[in-house]
This record gives C-alpha cells, sequence and structure tokens, in this order.
C-alpha cells in the first residue's frame, strides 16, 4: 500500500507527478494491523428504507510501506466471515448460511493490493483484488492518511480511513426478497468503511 506520493505543484501540462514527501518517508518499514483498534465495517440497504451496519470482527492484515518508492508498496487482509456482526444473532446467522456468505465452505475473505495512486493531500486511491465465495475481482479503496503516533507502550501507530463501494452480486451474493410495495428486500449496493490503526514492526 503506498501511501507516501505527493502531487508536485510544479507539474506542467496537466502531468501528475508523484514526490515523496519526507516527513512520511519515515514510515517505510512492516506493519501490522491492530484489530483491537480497527474497524472494517458494511453498510446495506433494508427493505429500501433504511441501512442495516455491521462489521467483522476477526480478521488479520499486514502492510509493506516503501517511502523511497511507492509503487513497491503493498497491502494485504484477510477476514473470518463467521465473525460477522450486525447486532442480530439472526441477521448474522442467515448472512452466514448458504444464502449468503456460506462460511463453512468459505470461511475467508481477502485483500490483496496490486496498485496505488496519490490523489493529493493525504488521499490515496488504492486497487486490489477481493476474493469472496471463492471468487476474485478488483476493489478499489479511496483511503486518507491520518497521520502517525507512538502510543504510550512504545509502538509506532500509522493510521488510515477508508470507503470502497462494490456490488455483491458480482461475488455471487445473489440471494433477495422481493417487498410487497416494490423493490427488493436487500441493496445489491454495498458500502466499505475501514478504521485502521497499524503498529510498526521491529
Amino acid at each position: 500500500m503506498g501511501i507516501f506520493g505527493r502531487k508536485n505543484n510544479n507539474d506542467t501540462a496537466g502531468v501528475s507527478v508523484a514526490t515523496v514527501n519526507p516527513e512520511l518517508a519515515a514510515l517505510s518499514g512492516v506493519y501490522t494491523v491492530d484489530p483491537s483498534h480497527t474497524t472494517i465495517g458494511f453498510v446495506a440497504r433494508h427493505a429500501m428504507v433504511t441501512n442495516v451496519k455491521g462489521s467483522f470482527l476477526d480478521f488479520e492484515g499486514s502492510l509493506h510501506l516503501d517511502g523511497a518508492d511507492p509503487a513497491k508498496s503493498n497491502a494485504s487482509i484477510d477476514v473470518t466471515m463467521d465473525s460477522i456482526d450486525t447486532g442480530s444473532a439472526d441477521r448474522d446467522g442467515h448472512l452466514k448460511s448458504a444464502d449468503f456468505f456460506k462460511t463453512e465452505e468459505h470461511p475467508k475473505m481477502s485483500f490483496r493490493s496490486t496498485r496505488t495512486e496519490a490523489l493529493g493531500g493525504d488521499n490515496y486511491r488504492i486497487t486490489g483484488d477481493l476474493t469472496i465465495l471463492g471468487t476474485t475481482k478488483p476493489l478499489t479503496i479511496d483511503l486518507e492518511f491520518n497521520g502517525v503516533a507512538k502510543d504510550p507502550f512504545g509502538n509506532e501507530r500509522a493510521g488510515f480511513e477508508g470507503k470502497a463501494e462494490l456490488l455483491r452480486s458480482e461475488w455471487g451474493l445473489t440471494w433477495n426478497a422481493a417487498l410487497e410495495t416494490g423493490g427488493v428486500l436487500v441493496s445489491d449496493k454495498i458500502k466499505l468503511v475501514f478504521d485502521i490503526s497499524a503498529i510498526k514492526q521491529a
């Protein structure tokens, strides 16, 4: 995951040149996602009138940040699908079933980054391969770098916020129910939200 490119204000002819920000270049290294301070969430439209929010509670991920050459940076994350939590045990059970995630057959969801673009300021666009139900398709995440800090325990942390949208049907998640008033029970479009805290490894 390359996060260090900055837009050079001296670019000409509309060409954007990524330059390395010296302050951020110090972040170079391998980072581990801290599950206790990270949220991987989603939002789905329900019955055409309201949003249902949920998250995954069990996951692991790593980031390799290269400040000198952002193109060499990368990110990976693996999510345990059985850890889905929407605040309703019945709904969670349905989501784990054969109608949706088939968690016994497909216990993991994974993401592997393939490309990073600097959009200016602290904004970046990460493209990668998202695998759900054994189907792998590209996903684009808009990411904002939130800064760095050393916590009271001496850990060097980097923070990010991200968002993405996908059509669940493209990954084979097609279950639905028609409403008497028109429309369907669950939206095809799903919004993903990320709030990531990652710890630099020694």
